[in-house]
């Protein structure tokens, strides 16, 4: 979710499900220790509780990142084990710690020596040509013995060599039941499953199966309404619905602050293209936001505009269906 989920989405997110644990995209330890890219911390109180996802694989610069995102206000740290990017691979970091699994122990171990909250791993079922059904047992117990008490597991393997990171979130197939065979095995390690969940449905499915939790990522970002809206409700048992409508006026003040500081409307308007996903009115509302929100006077009226044409458009599909 690396450029997708800012603190602008996020702040979204959160109008949407007051329940739902958010992740920031991943940020990597060396950008924040060495580089000193404090702005990569920023996000909005209102969007707790959210986790810092970190990239990296030495001990030391992980802990202080760890520190780093403590201070800030968040409210977990999770390393990343599980991105397959080109990015990631250079930096010796992501996907290919899984070849790695006594260094992902030190690393966890330092970052949870030095910051007084909970410190999570999100990791894949293997890498190349590993066995998933050797690997990630072992992978699994050394987090465990590291003292980490909740991971996320992307069902795939993640092939460094020869797929792009585009064909690693679809190519591997998944393997559901080995997910599940783990947490046969870790009994009292909290696992999420992660790694194509696209409805609320499927989540519930892993949860009645016996996992503790489930990650969503693309989905939740290009249909936030079929997620999101109903997740208090179905997954939390907590709240009611919430409706596109309800989201869009509730974001009104944000993105007027936003503008104020001089911030652009596309960098938030950005996230709210799927609002409509899947439903009538979608087209012109991602028309009218993507073809406006990028000019220098585009402000909240370009945004009315567009959930007006949008709402016309739903009450005369309703209308049509009625004939």
């Amino acid at each position: 979710m690396m450029d997708w989920t800012d603190r602008h989405c996020r702040y979204l997110h959160r109008q949407m499900s007051a329940h739902t644990l958010l992740y920031t995209e991943m940020v990597t330890s060396p950008a924040l220790v060495r580089g000193r890219a404090l702005h990569l911390l920023d996000h909005d109180p209102s969007e707790n509780p959210v986790a810092l996802q970190l990239g990296g694989s030495d001990p030391a610069e992980l802990a202080e990142a760890a520190r780093m995102g403590t201070q800030a206000g968040y409210d977990e740290i999770n390393l990343n084990v599980g991105c397959p990017s080109d990015r990631v691979q250079s930096g010796a970091f992501g996907a290919v710690l899984m070849k790695d699994a006594a260094l992902v122990a030190r690393c966890v171990t330092a970052m949870r020596r030095a910051v007084d909250i909970e410190v999570t791993v999100k990791c894949r079922i293997g890498v190349d040509d590993q066995n998933p059904e050797e690997v990630l047992p072992e992978f699994l117990s050394r987090m465990v013995g590291a003292g980490v008490e909740r991971v996320s597991v992307h069902a795939r393997k993640a092939w460094l060599d020869g797929l792009s990171p585009k064909e690693n979130r679809d190519i591997p197939p998944l393997d559901y039941p080995l997910v599940h065979r783990m947490k046969e095995l870790f009994p009292n390690l909290h696992i999420s499953l992660n790694g194509g969940v696209t409805t609320l449905e499927a989540a519930e499915a892993a949860l009645d199966g016996g996992l503790d939790g489930v990650m969503i990522g693309r989905a939740a970002y290009h249909q936030p309404s079929e997620i999101l809206c109903q997740a208090d409700r179905r997954i939390f048992g907590k709240g009611t619905d919430t409706t596109p409508e309800e989201i869009i006026l509730a974001m009104m003040p944000y993105i007027e602050a936003h503008l104020e500081t001089g911030g652009k409307l596309a960098s938030v308007t950005r996230h709210m293209l799927g609002l409509f996903a899947g439903r009538p009115g979608a087209r012109i509302w991602r028309r009218v936001l993507s073809e406006g929100g990028h000019r220098a006077e585009a402000g909240t009226a370009l945004v009315h505009e567009a959930l007006e044409q949008a709402m016309t458009q739903s009450a005369l599909a309703s209308q049509a269906r009625a004939v």
